[in-house]
């Protein structure tokens, strides 16, 4: 199986944080499902959204060191920068679908890397927007996720 999934900020903050036991393994059973088999997409926006989220939201879970150390590790990933093109598609989502400019913006990331996934909670479970569906990864196993995409 090699499609391509874009995983959302939110994936990546529930895998740091202790507070929500079931949802830290399963973004963790994600995240290594993604990495090891290399299929794994995120954007410089969800860097600067996981370091902010981690330093306000989550301080007395993740320090301002370890979400930096956090950010490096994720640079593994190599995230494009965010250009004009990710920019146009996201108003065209972003009017198209009626979604806020965040979500239109990590939608356009997604289509500009060509995934064909999209790994959130924020949009809703199984929506194709365009050439991109949402996946919850609390209602989807990775295992369960090989068997409807192929």
């Amino acid at each position: 199986m090699s499609a391509t999934i874009f995983v959302d900020t939110n994936v990546h903050l529930y895998a740091k944080d202790t507070r929500d036991a079931d949802k830290q393994v399963r973004a963790n059973e994600w995240l290594t499902w993604c990495w090891t088999r290399r299929t794994g997409r995120i954007s410089t926006q969800v860097l600067n959204e996981f370091y902010n989220n981690a330093i306000t939201k989550f301080r007395s879970v993740v320090a301002a060191e370890k979400a930096r150390e956090q950010v490096r590790m994720l640079r593994l990933w190599q995230p494009p920068h965010l250009d004009t093109y990710t920019v146009d598609g996201a108003w065209v989502m972003q009017d198209r679908y009626k979604l806020s400019y965040w979500d239109a913006l990590i939608m356009s990331s997604a289509q500009q890397q060509g995934c064909g996934y999209l790994l959130s909670e924020d949009m809703q479970h199984l929506q194709k927007y365009d050439t991109v569906q949402v996946i919850n990864p609390f209602l989807m196993t990775p295992a369960e996720f090989e068997t409807v995409a192929q």
